[in-house]
């Protein structure tokens, strides 16, 4: 079952060639999903009642076509498979027409938030959530090698207002700090994210950075060289 909204791309929302950027798009995807839980009853404030959150495990965004400035498109999400304590969702921007523009997999682990540890998907979410079709798009691997030979870059704290309602490093502010680790003139028709562990406020980051030909992987690790998460770029 596919849930969607309308929207107009904003100027706050693109980047210097006044083409929606990756992280707008990540924002929309976030809002899309959270407006579908909210709808079907099953939002955070439920959630917290049950001590349960969704968290996400991996990102694979496709960039086929960026919408500009002042485009009216449509942000659609839906669920296509639970397994465990997974669950599964697409997303799309599409144009007016109904073309897709950018299209995403995610992979999202159930928690209980009392113990830290991942619950089984339990009869209300899947009930609460009737499932769509698989989106067809050449799928990615959700792990992210630890990149080697990799460049260092200078420590970044987490900051409160990166912060979500969870209390941790919202998912797309990873994307954005790792993005400044791209070269001029890097535009990437593909990104993959894989969330290893969830930074705090206050919290250091290490970035560790791999360039191969048409792809920069961004590592932010902690002191021990354990990654919060790997974000991989391709163009």
């Amino acid at each position: 079952m596919i849930y969607q909204f309308d929207s107009m791309v904003r100027y706050s929302e693109v980047d210097q060639e006044q083409q929606l950027s990756l992280c707008a798009a990540i924002n929309y995807f976030q809002d899309c999903s959270t407006f579908h839980s909210e709808s079907r009853g099953i939002g955070i404030a439920r959630q917290r009642e049950k001590n349960r959150a969704w968290v996400l495990s991996s990102w694979q965004i496709e960039l086929l076509k960026r919408p500009v400035l002042g485009q009216k498109i449509t942000i659609q999400t839906w669920p296509y498979d639970f397994k465990g304590f997974y669950g599964f969702r697409n997303f799309s921007i599409n144009d007016e027409e109904g073309e897709r523009m950018i299209i995403a997999n995610s992979v999202w682990v159930y928690l209980d938030t009392a113990t830290g540890h991942p619950a089984r998907v339990d009869q209300e979410e899947q009930e609460g959530y009737p499932l769509g079709e698989k989106l067809p798009m050449d799928y990615a691997a959700r792990k992210i090698p630890l990149p080697k030979n990799t460049v260092l870059k200078e420590p970044v704290a987490v900051l409160r207002h990166q912060l979500d309602t969870n209390g941790h490093m919202n998912n797309g502010q990873y994307i954005l700090l790792a993005q400044d680790y791209l070269p001029e003139g890097f535009t990437p028709i593909r990104m993959r994210a894989e969330y290893k562990k969830q930074a705090l406020e206050g919290d250091i980051m290490i970035p560790q950075i791999a360039c191969e030909e048409g792809t920069i992987t961004v590592a932010l690790c902690d002191d021990g060289q354990k990654p919060y998460a790997i974000v991989e770029f391709i163009n």
